[in-house]
């Protein structure tokens, strides 16, 4: 199940390279300024915790990057609004 999961997560980050403007409309939310800069940021970020989650030996340290990743994203949307 968190295999499948971290794939997941890792497989949205790479879309943001593939088809960044697909994210634009969430992402200038958060980021307003350097919007495009930070959907490829952003990216990045999942791919490396979408992999952490799908490997066993890292999942607990993903995971909680990834709880810490969503609240940084959640506070940014608040911040801009």
């Amino acid at each position: 199940m968190f295999r499948m999961l971290g794939l997941a997560i890792a497989a949205v980050g790479a879309a943001h390279f593939v088809a960044p403007k697909a994210f634009e409309p969430v992402s200038v939310k958060a980021f307003p300024e350097d919007t495009e800069q930070w959907i490829y940021r952003n990216g990045a970020t999942e791919v490396a915790l979408g992999a952490a989650v799908a490997m066993r030996r890292t999942r607990k340290l993903g995971v909680l990057g990834l709880a810490v990743y969503g609240g940084w994203l959640g506070s940014r949307v608040l911040a801009n609004r």
